[in-house]
């Protein structure tokens, strides 16, 4: 569900006054554990540091950004792959096709 028109955009007060006079070439990473923070148009160009729970993630805002939550752009979890017979069978697959296409570079050179 978006916020009210009427509120308007949520902005992190502490966040805001981190960019207020200043420039995106002269300032750094800057650190933010505000998630929900939307991004605004004056933010375009500044790096966030973006907390996910364990560390911060580096975010580059472009104009694309504006609009979104900064805390679309540091995923939470992480994927590391599905298990079972089928993946095995797959990965068992691309391994003999890497030693053959190198078998077969070897015999050609």
């Amino acid at each position: 569900m978006t916020r009210s028109i009427k509120k308007g955009p949520y902005i992190d007060a502490k966040l805001m006054k981190k960019i207020t006079g200043k420039t995106p070439e002269n300032s750094g990473v800057i650190n933010t554990w505000a998630r929900g923070s939307d991004i605004a148009p004056e933010m375009v160009g500044f790096t966030f540091g973006v907390h996910n729970g364990r560390k911060h993630i580096e975010v580059l805002v472009t104009d694309d950004m504006v609009g979104h939550k900064l805390g679309e752009f540091a995923p939470t979890k992480t994927f590391h792959r599905h298990g079972g017979k089928m993946q095995k069978e797959l990965e068992v697959k691309k391994k003999e096709a890497e030693i053959t296409a190198a078998k077969a570079a070897k015999a050609a050179a």
